[in-house]
């Protein structure tokens, strides 16, 4: 387990290295097509963009999915002073932002550095504190520019990409810090499956295949799927918070969230799979949470659906979890498939 946990913590660094907000994730999604293959599977391209893989097993289809795209945001217009205007992509939190350090992506492929901050964030020349909405920050570039001209020899324009930076630091004691851990720690989780099925010849009960989604932040990762599919798991992240269970050594089971409840007998087969296994978890409802199984609802599969991930607290902020939560999560996952 503790080469799968080592494994898991490096394709994090790894997901985590790779800037993809909503719409900006073909390299996320060829590094993973990449890996998949590199592990001996076949991986598929969608033409949106999702990566899915059939990693074993016959009947009773299960879609097991994690998305790879993160929050962050898109130039929406260029300042006369030469610094960049933002609109968000996803529910992303300005004042979690302001003061971090960003690229920003260009169409034909520059990436220039930068830093996000409020309008006046000076505390030795501000009179009063600037409230850290979106029309109140801006970026500043690493680059000499003074007008909007200058910033045109950069070759910046509306529409480009602004990611943030992810910070991805495993202390020695197993905490996970960083920005993304939703979703891309649950991603790294699902490609140690994938890993462990190949290396250890683990059968699979029934069809199992892996979706890795690149519009969830946006509502519509999950909205395609195949056609078989009987059951499908968002392996996402466990919310930690006020009147929550989970911590961030545990695995969380959602029972109900912004969407209404999830499918009561898959919640009741993962609980009881996770007690039978002596896991650690909790059972919780998320008050602000939607997931991509819900999309794949709305979008009219007939599917029995359930939400789970590994403690995360201060989601859509500089995010923190543990590798206990990856390890409870994990064993759940694949004591689910293989019993």
């Amino acid at each position: 387990m503790e080469k799968n946990l080592e494994f898991i913590g490096e394709q994090l660094k790894k997901l985590t290295a790779i800037p993809s907000p909503s719409s900006y994730t073909e390299k996320a999604a060829e590094y993973l097509m990449e890996t998949l293959k590199e592990m001996g599977y076949e991986p598929e391209l969608s033409n949106k963009g999702n990566v899915l893989v059939t990693i074993g097993g016959e009947g009773n289809p299960l879609v097991l999915a994690s998305h790879i795209d993160t929050l962050g945001a898109m130039v929406r217009s260029i300042k006369d002073n030469g610094r960049l205007r933002p609109t968000t992509l996803g529910g992303h939190q300005w004042r979690t932002a302001d003061g971090e350090n960003c690229t920003v992506h260009t169409r034909d492929g520059r990436v220039y550095t930068g830093v996000v901050l409020n309008t006046e964030p000076s505390a030795h020349v501000a009179d009063e504190k600037v409230e850290q909405t979106e029309e109140n920050m801006e970026i500043l570039l690493d680059e000499n520019v003074e007008n909007k001209e200058d910033i045109d020899a950069l070759g910046i324009q509306v529409g480009d990409i602004i990611a943030m930076d992810p910070r991805t630091v495993i202390t020695e004691s197993g905490y996970i810090k960083s920005r993304f851990l939703d979703d891309k720690l649950s991603a790294a989780i699902l490609l140690g499956l994938a890993k462990a099925v190949k290396d250890e010849g683990i059968t699979l009960h029934r069809k199992v295949s892996l979706l890795f989604t690149v519009y969830e932040e946006v509502g519509h990762g999950g909205s395609y799927v195949p056609a078989d599919t009987a059951e499908m798991i968002s392996v996402d992240m466990g919310c930690v918070g006020a009147d929550l269970g989970c911590t961030e050594r545990m695995v969380s089971i959602c029972a109900k969230d912004s969407g209404g409840p999830y499918n009561y007998n898959l919640i009741t087969a993962l609980v009881n799979t996770a007690k039978a296994h002596g896991l650690d978890f909790a059972i919780d409802v998320y008050p602000h949470y939607g997931s991509d199984v819900e999309a794949t609802l709305r979008a009219g599969y007939d599917i029995r659906h359930g939400l789970i991930g590994p403690g995360v607290y201060a989601s859509h902020n500089y995010e923190r979890s543990h590798m206990d939560g990856v390890k409870n999560t994990y064993e759940l996952v694949k004591a689910y498939v293989t019993e």
